[in-house]
């Protein structure tokens, strides 16, 4: 993809992130993206920003691809995590069968949508294909996605998981997403009940790619958990912003001078820019230097990919942080829906609990500067 390109999608977010900006609260209270602005945003292109220029995709570089995430996360968390989920997982299209690709992506409205499998789920090989059975949560997106991808447990002597794409019209959605944070992303969960997907419709996350872009030799892992840490830096800045600018012209009951005037507040503000500026700073690098590995070797090491994972661990918990600073700065006008702090404050906390947030993370990286096995999800 060219430097033109990008910046045209990175343009086009930017108006999009204007009427996304506009529904923030209708996507709050309905708990999903509506299906008129899933279909505005698939046929811009938004969700297949990372699939194949053979498919019809943009292939965009990953720097760029998280600058649109970031752009659309200042307006709306929960919409920016459907764009970077639905978009990451997309990746996957390089390794599909080509035909079953082309078929796929022929429509433009396409958006596939993932889940890990409960307890239970079994796949059974039969003529050409398997019958599929199961439960899976997680799946964001399910609003305006057309098609499920159902990972199952392990097959084989490898213990490796199949994935399975299946029409969402054969699947019943169940809605578990009963939550305070990311309320609008719509992760819904699913099941299905002895459906038959045809052997053209699987594949291993371990196939070789039949792309030779270097955005398809990069691991899910390190993009997700990068889109991760860019919507929470993208919370955080929104929320020092706001919480600056209320600075500037609030006084606090029972103290006589004015916030901007208070040096505890200067600290408090000087503090946050630096986590936030070091974490941003920290995260761009540490994808830049694996995007330049990719480029260059066509692999990705352990080494970088620990770097990511340490990066993005870190962006998560210090925009988190930030976004704690702020609300304290707030005060008690924090606790009202109408200041859009208190949505933001619970979309990081909810970024934060999930895997890509948590402090094992570290241990991980921990163990391999250790020469030790990291153990942990790369």
């Amino acid at each position: 993809m060219g430097e033109n390109e990008s910046t045209a999608y990175i343009a086009t977010a930017r108006s999009f992130a204007a009427k996304v900006a506009d529904c923030a609260d209708q996507i709050d209270a309905d708990r999903r993206v509506s299906a008129e602005m899933g279909a505005e945003l698939a046929d811009a292109g938004f969700f297949r920003l990372l699939v194949p220029r053979s498919l019809g995709g943009a292939e965009l570089d990953p720097p760029a691809f998280f600058e649109i995430v970031r752009i659309f996360a200042g307006a709306d968390a929960s919409a920016a995590w459907c764009i970077s989920q639905n978009n990451i997982f997309a990746t996957d299209s390089a390794r599909l069968p080509v035909e079953t690709g082309k078929k796929l992506w022929a429509d433009q409205r396409v958006i596939i949508t993932n889940g890990p499998p409960a307890p239970g789920t079994q796949a059974t090989p039969v003529d050409d294909g398997y019958r599929l059975s199961g439960h899976w949560n997680f799946s964001s997106g399910s609003s305006i996605s057309t098609w499920l991808a159902a990972k199952s447990p392990g097959e084989g002597v490898s213990g490796e998981p199949r994935m399975f794409l299946v029409p969402k019209v054969d699947a019943r959605m169940i809605d578990s997403w009963q939550v305070n944070g990311l309320r609008g992303t719509a992760s819904f969960s699913f099941e299905v009940d002895d459906v038959f997907v045809p052997a053209s419709h699987t594949y291993l996350e371990s196939d070789a790619a039949h792309e030779a872009g270097p955005i398809y030799v990069i691991p899910k892992i390190p993009l997700f958990a990068t889109g991760f840490g860019t919507i929470s830096l993208a919370l955080a800045r929104a929320c020092l912003d706001d919480a600056i600018e209320l600075a500037g012209r609030k006084t606090q009951q029972s103290v006589a001078s004015a916030m901007r005037d208070r040096s505890t507040v200067h600290r408090q503000i000087g503090e946050a820019e630096a986590r936030l500026r070091s974490a941003n700073a920290y995260l761009r690098s540490a994808m830049s230097a694996l995007w330049r590995a990719a480029c260059k070797r066509g692999a990705v090491s352990t080494e970088e990919r620990i770097e990511v994972r340490m990066a993005s661990t870190n962006a998560i918990r210090q925009g988190t942080a930030v976004v704690d600073s702020a609300y304290d700065l707030f005060g008690s006008d924090a606790i009202f829906k109408r200041n859009l702090i208190q949505r933001r404050f619970q979309d990081v906390h909810t970024i934060q609990q999930q895997v890509q947030g948590r402090r094992t993370n570290f241990e991980t990286a921990g163990r391999f500067f250790l020469g030790l096995e990291p153990g942990g999800p790369l």
